[in-house]
């Protein structure tokens, strides 16, 4: 005869408790490790069902208490399926979620897939487990992903009963994918020997009576009795039912599918209901949200990139750019995005070669850390070129490849004036560039081309605003450019900004005087005073000076203007310095294209602005993907960024703000961006540090400082024409008068507080006593080392001790001014 014993009550409730206890310990060490990192759910519903507006309210409470930040997105009944899945895509792709729920069932008037719509959410942010991919891991034992909630709930209580699952036998009664099944396998891969029974099971009493472990999941009231129960079994319940009760105030009382009274006086264990397994459905959902976040957080934060390095193979004599350059297969470049932490909604593909990559990256990556800043720039330039890009490309080659620092160059787009003229292209040279090289120096990913549009749309605009100011009355300038459209006239936001500068505080067309019209409807531009011209990326020496208007139509307006190159518009120096799409959108506001001759009643400027013509919003639009920065690769195969070309000599000469807080951000605080200040220090570093750092916010952490011997013996007053006769005395000779253009490079760069590295970019024509003279004369002007690289001929390995130089020099205490 079995004696009665009241069974241990496995609360669902307390469990929970503890489990989200630890689980906000998870949450805060998350937020302290990673600089505020915060675990994102999102719960999205359809239609506004009253019992799924509760649980979705307890979801909400149990992530606040546990420190998950939770999004309730709700969608009218009427969404369709198509719609829902754009939705659900939207928070895959978004890198701020970390977890999504779809509540069911779905109250929606469109008949929509349920089974379509969980298997719709990103297996890596399906926190409910419905995934088919999830579950399918399940099954096969892989538990190292996210379970599903109830299953997982339910082993929990298991393990809570004390009992030891391994060689028990468990019986499942319920085989549904949400709990019966998983559950199944969980008990399987736990090592118990399982039985499922469900609808068409014979004797399933017999079946009941055998179980050392009991699940039920049936939905039946009360189904299973006491009787049937094994002595000492551990009996989990996951129903949850109601059924008439005229004492409860309710008129209903809730159960579950077993008979809990009669089932509690045989069973070792029992979970009640309610206060059971549902408590730990919402603490396992929880659960997966942090386990997915940490998950977010440690591939984002992790310090160390896993490159996969791309051999060189080296040749001597060393070959032209170009039969390098080919000999070398790039990898794809979605394999190395990958490589350095971006995702793959975050890149955008132009090939398998190069590809685009969202600025909304740096939102994702908002709380890492800045790397290291190191500054690539020269001494006063040749006409043959010291080998900045080239040294730039051999130095992080080094430093990611060899040794093996997190390290983005970031570099400019080359112009196709220089590149099919006499200097040439702009990818590094030797075994130091940047492939493919003619993707690089060519059209790349249509930047260049984007800006030209955005320059000539203006410029098509200013001609176009004069003709019709000379051509028309005020009132009917006035009617074209206010239409009235489907019977409603009104101002465009950038007309009411245009009224807002000219001090009118009207709103309503039709409330104009007959003087405000004329201010709002005529620029009045000075041509002599236009300073916006057309562009192309060609050297064209024939279009320095041309006459426009010739046409009949333009009624003998007629003026003369030039071409400029692309890269020296303007909207190229904004694209460089603009930190965001909004920075970019008011930078190009702000452009002056000319002056008001007349200089109206309203305002006290004579500027004529981007906005004043209406060209801010259409600029922008051309410019939408430019300003996203290009990911290419070295020869080695370590990342690149491109973007951006400004000139030098007439705009700051270096590659976009944009890409170099991107690269900062992928790299972390112990990685290093290297990145180019075009001409000399004189030029292209002073600019970079008065303008860009400013803009920026980014420090500077050393200069590399690039010179050749060579161009040294130049500065001397040596011939560098390889065909005249000089001796050795001779050469060594003009480079001591030479080093003195290089020590007035260190002199200028050490200034603003910050490390000098001499790069000495070896030739084969060099000798080691030349060497010394440069390095000796590099540490006397207060450079902290001079290291010869020969990165031209060898690749990164050419340029280890740079890197190392270089590392050290950027552990140095900064004063940067």
């Amino acid at each position: 005869m079995f004696e009665e014993v009241v069974a241990k009550v496995l609360s669902g409730t307390e469990l929970s408790k503890e489990t989200k206890s630890n689980l906000k310990k998870q949450t805060s060490a998350l937020a302290e490790h990673f600089n505020g990192f915060k675990a994102h759910l999102v719960i999205v519903q359809v239609g506004g069902r009253d019992d799924s507006n509760v649980y979705i309210r307890q979801k909400i409470k149990s992530a606040a208490e546990v420190g998950v930040e939770a999004s309730h997105v709700q969608y009218p009944k009427t969404i369709t399926q198509i719609e829902l899945l754009s939705e659900i895509n939207k928070y895959n792709s978004d890198s701020s979620v970390h977890g999504i729920i779809v509540q069911m069932p779905l109250d929606c008037i469109e008949n929509i897939d349920s089974h379509l719509i969980t298997n719709a959410v990103s297996p890596e942010k399906d926190v409910d487990g419905l995934n088919i991919i999830n579950e399918g891991r399940v099954a096969i034992g892989d538990l190292t992903g996210l379970i599903p909630c109830t299953p997982n709930g339910v082993i929990q209580l298991i393990k809570r009963s004390g009992i030891e699952i391994s060689g028990t036998r468990a019986v499942v009664l319920g085989r549904s994918k949400i709990v019966g099944a998983p559950v199944a396998s969980l008990l399987l891969w736990h090592n118990a020997t399982v039985t499922i029974c469900h609808s068409k099971t014979k004797d399933i009493e017999n079946e009941v009576s055998k179980a050392d472990i009991l699940v039920v999941a049936i939905g039946k009231p009360e189904f299973v009795h006491g009787s049937w129960i094994k002595p000492g079994a551990v009996v989990i319940d996951c129903g949850i039912n109601s059924l008439p009760d005229s004492s409860k105030k309710s008129g209903y009382r809730l159960v579950g599918d077993v008979h809990y009274a009669s089932t509690s006086l045989r069973a070792s264990a029992i979970t009640p209901v309610p206060g059971g397994v549902g408590p730990m459905t919402v603490a396992m959902l929880l659960s997966n949200t942090v386990q997915a976040a940490t998950k977010v957080a440690n591939i984002m934060y992790k310090t160390q990139w896993n490159l996969d390095i791309l051999p060189l193979k080296l040749q001597r004599p060393v070959p032209s750019d170009i039969e390098i350059a080919r000999s070398q297969e790039p990898k794809n470049i979605m394999v190395l995005a990958k490589e350095i932490g971006l995702k793959e909604s975050e890149v955008i593909l132009y090939g398998n070669k190069k590809a685009k990559i969202c600025i909304s990256t740096l939102n994702r990556l908002k709380n890492i850390k800045n790397g290291k800043y190191i500054v690539v720039t020269g001494i006063t330039p040749t006409s043959l070129g010291e080998g900045k890009s080239t040294t730039t490309v051999g130095l992080v080659q080094a430093l990611a490849a060899h040794s093996k620092r997190n390290t983005i160059a970031c570099l400019r787009q080359p112009s196709q004036g220089p590149t099919f003229g006499i200097k040439g292209g702009a990818a590094g040279g030797g075994y130091s560039q940047v492939i493919p090289m003619e993707d690089f120096n060519l059209h790349l990913t249509g930047d260049i081309h984007a800006v030209t549009a955005a320059n000539n749309l203006m410029a098509a605009q200013i001609d176009a605003r004069m003709f019709h100011e000379a051509t028309q009355k005020d009132q009917a300038l006035y009617d074209r450019l206010v239409p009235t459209v489907n019977g409603v006239r009104k101002f465009s936001p950038i007309q009411l900004n245009r009224l807002k500068r000219l001090g009118i505080d009207k709103t309503d067309p039709s409330m104009l005087s007959a003087e405000e019209i004329t201010s709002f409807s005529r620029l009045n531009i000075d041509p002599d005073t236009i300073s916006w011209n057309r562009v192309m990326d060609t050297n064209d020496r024939f279009l320095r000076k041309i006459t426009i208007g010739q046409s009949p139509t333009e009624k003998n307006h007629t003026r003369q203007t030039c071409f400029d190159i692309s890269v020296a518009s303007e909207i190229m120096a904004i694209l460089a310095l603009a930190k965001d799409a909004s920075d970019l959108k008011e930078r190009l506001s702000r452009i002056v294209v000319a002056q008001d001759k007349n200089m109206c009643n309203f305002t006290s400027s004579k500027d004529v602005t981007a906005d004043d013509l209406g060209m801010t919003g259409a600029m922008t639009v051309l410019l939408k993907d430019a300003i996203n920065p290009t990911l290419m690769q070295t020869l080695e195969g370590t990342p690149v960024l491109v973007h951006a070309g400004p000139f030098a000599n007439i705009a700051h000469g270096a590659s976009s703000i944009v890409a170099d807080l991107l690269a900062s951000k992928l790299v972390g605080p112990d990685g290093f961006v290297v990145t180019e200040a075009g001409f000399g220090s004189d030029i292209g570093m002073e600019k970079f540090f008065n303008i860009k750092t400013r803009y920026s916010g980014l420090l500077p952490s050393t200069i590399v400082l690039v010179c050749t011997v060579r161009a040294l013996r130049m500065h001397g007053g040596g011939a560098i024409n390889p065909n005249v006769s000089v001796t050795p005395v001779e050469k060594e000779e003009a480079l001591i008068k030479g080093v003195t253009n290089l020590q007035k490079h260190i002199s200028n760069s050490i200034k603003y507080g910050v490390p000098v590295v001499v790069a000495i970019n070896a030739m084969k024509a060099d000798t080691e006593n030349e060497w010394k003279i440069v390095r000796d004369a590099s540490l006397q002007a207060g450079a902290m080392d001079a290291v010869v690289s020969t990165h031209w001929e060898n690749g990164g390995s050419g340029a280890i001790k740079l890197a190392e130089t270089v590392i050290k020099a950027s552990q140095q205490p900064q004063e940067f001014k």
